[in-house]
């Protein structure tokens, strides 16, 4: 009995030991992106492939759109296959910070609105894992400096976890499947559109309060959003 219980004990160990080394290697702060594809993938790739399949498009697509609504709290994910875009998934968003309204400067906690790119992933991220954005872009810029604004701000993503100051948290699970798949199509393939409300319910108004030229960034993200129509 005593044999029995000392081989068990060893296999308990074993186990937790593999368990311990799976999770920390490589260790958090030198993981690559492929790494973070060949730990993940077997997982999420069969889930993504049966996901885009019920909207019938092939995995990986040729593009992909994320259209995220502050209001609703919520990320959709859209696919370009032959020159048609499909609705994939809606994801909730675990935390947004700020309000409505556009980005003006750094350290005003708000999310930016516009018509962004997808310009890095970080596979070291303290969010889990994150996808930077291209915010400031050049409508930002171009109205910081008209308006003397030096620190718009930068540093936003799409990440893990449920904590924001700025950036769209996702959770873990989400972020997991938004990574792999953007890894798969390509950062140039991927348009990120963040808008204050849903345009498909009605047209994007800008409040008094919000600059002058928020007007016409609301009619660029209407026109942006057009290919989102469900």
């Amino acid at each position: 009995m005593l044999r029995g219980l000392l081989a068990c004990t060893y296999l308990a160990c074993v186990a937790s030991s593999s368990a311990s080394s799976y999770q920390d290697y490589p260790p958090h702060g030198s993981r690559t992106v492929d790494d973070v594809r060949h730990r993940y993938s077997p997982i999420i790739v069969p889930r993504l492939t049966r996901l885009f399949a019920q909207s019938g498009v092939a995995y990986p697509p040729e593009k992909l759109g994320l259209f995220a609504i502050k209001e609703d709290e919520a990320l959709e994910l859209w696919a370009k296959q032959k020159g048609r875009w499909s609705y994939i998934k809606r994801y909730p968003v675990k935390k947004q910070s700020g309000e409505l309204g556009p980005k003006l400067r750094e350290g005003d906690k708000q999310v930016p609105e516009g018509i962004y790119q997808v310009v890095g992933l970080n596979p070291n991220s303290r969010f889990h894992l994150s996808m930077k954005l291209n915010y400031p872009n050049r409508f930002d810029l171009q109205h910081a400096q008209e308006e003397k604004r030096y620190k718009p701000g930068s540093n936003i993503f799409i990440h893990g976890r449920a904590s924001s100051v700025g950036c769209l948290a996702m959770g873990d699970v989400a972020i997991e499947e938004l990574f792999i798949a953007a890894e798969a199509v390509g950062i140039e393939n991927i348009e990120v559109v963040i808008s204050p409300t849903d345009p498909r319910k009605g047209p994007l108004i800008a409040a008094s309060t919000y600059p002058h030229w928020t007007t016409n960034l609301y009619r660029n993200i209407e026109e942006a959003a057009v290919k989102f129509g469900r």
